[in-house]
């Protein structure tokens, strides 16, 4: 035999074990590289609905927390975060800066239900994912229509639902009024609301008034809803507007019975605070995070350690106001799903990870309140427990719903 012939299967031997050695490659996509990773995010650092501007900026916290501590398998965040006044024009023209210009990996925690609205065609055709949402509405779990948005929290017709059922079981002879934003947020709680109800809606239901978010303030609506006679409000507003309707309530002696109010404008700082305190005593709403506020988990470990992000990282954040623990949460979520991904940062395998998730905790989320999703079920949260505000905190009661 030939040396020649000897040395052919050795040169085989050792491409082989060379190949076997080569790393998975890496795939990207757009706004990510061996050293970064783009997000895009908007929400209202100005105009009507301002007050949800800290969840930008404790987001901002989050993720400047994470490149600290050494990034994302080994990549820095870059965060953009820009304002649209919660106007939706404003919006879709920031999400063509951040796509097509900045060229982000991927939009996250886009505020509200009408800016997300105006993006959702968008960002579908563009195929860029439209990740948790900061919205309930029910038209962010379509992946069959819709497979590059995703929502984040319960959906506001679970919610809807859940606040009907506690009233048919406590109330049932109940006159209800209701006072709802004119959007899609607004009439999906108010879907909810009424098929919970079921035959009894028409009977139940004695008054309804919307509002515009471009309107001054809700009193015309309350003074209207207040003359129906109705012993029960639900108020499903956001921040500005539910002080509004919460401390006009007050002035004008209206004697409730019970009052639901949408967890979207439950934050006792900015809220329930410029409503005065007092006047928001009684109302109910629904949990499925920790309450700051709430003196319950002063000796909790996930309090302890957001308490100790926001003092460190964003000591301007008010601790007293929920928006900076959705953001909070949000941020661990979006950074399991980086994790997941690895050195595969393509949108599509984004999406996929996103649609993978199984944690059965996150912080500060409620005891018995998970993270789950699929490829055909894009509500990563529908687990909640009611709550009734008694003039401090918010006092959790009765059992969790949702699945």
């Amino acid at each position: 035999m030939s040396l020649k012939r000897k040395l052919i299967p050795l040169a085989g031997l050792a491409v082989l074990c060379f190949s076997q050695a080569v790393p998975a490659q890496k795939k990207y996509d757009p706004g990510a590289d061996d050293k970064e990773i783009k997000i895009g995010n908007i929400v209202p650092y100005s105009g009507p609905a301002s007050a949800y501007g800290t969840i930008g900026k404790v987001i901002g916290a989050y993720f400047d927390k994470v490149n600290a501590e050494g990034g994302i398998n080994g990549r820095k965040i870059k965060y953009i975060t820009l304002d649209d006044g919660y106007n939706p024009a404003k919006t879709l023209e920031q999400a063509r800066k951040l796509v097509e210009e900045e060229e982000v990996l991927l939009l996250f925690t886009t505020v509200g239900t009408p800016p997300n609205s105006a993006i959702h065609k968008y960002m579908n055709q563009k195929k860029v994912p439209q990740l948790f949402v900061a919205t309930g509405a029910s038209k962010w779990g379509d992946p069959k229509n819709f497979p590059w948005t995703m929502g984040w929290q319960p959906p506001y017709t679970t919610e809807g639902r859940n606040y009907s059922t506690h009233l048919l079981d406590t109330m049932p002879q109940a006159k209800v009024a209701i006072l709802y934003q004119n959007d899609d947020y607004g009439k999906d709680y108010l879907k909810g609301f009424m098929e919970g109800l079921g035959d009894k809606a028409a009977s139940m239901v004695v008054a309804q008034a919307s509002y515009e978010v471009t309107d001054p303030t809700v009193d015309s609506q309350i003074l209207t809803l207040k003359s129906s006679g109705a012993n029960v409000l639900f108020n499903i507003t956001t921040p500005k507007f539910a002080a509004q309707a919460i401390k006009k309530i007050a002035e004008v002696g209206w004697k409730l019975d019970a009052h639901y109010l949408n967890s979207v404008s439950t934050s006792v700082g900015s809220v329930l605070k410029p409503a005065g305190l007092e006047n928001a005593v009684g109302l109910i709403s629904v949990q499925y995070m920790k309450e700051p506020t709430d003196p319950a988990w002063v000796n909790d470990a996930d309090y302890k350690a957001w308490l100790a992000f926001m003092q460190k990282h964003y000591p301007a954040g008010e601790l007293t106001t929920s928006f900076n623990v959705t953001g909070y949460a949000h941020a661990h979520t979006l950074v399991q799903v980086l994790k997941q991904a690895g050195d595969n940062l393509t949108r599509e395998n984004v999406m996929k990870q996103a649609a993978s998730l199984n944690m059965p905790t996150l912080p500060m989320l409620l005891p018995g309140v998970n993270v789950k999703t699929s490829a055909d079920d894009f509500y990563p949260i529908e687990r909640q427990q009611l709550s009734k505000f008694d003039g401090k905190t918010w006092v959790r009661f009765g059992k969790i719903y949702g699945r």
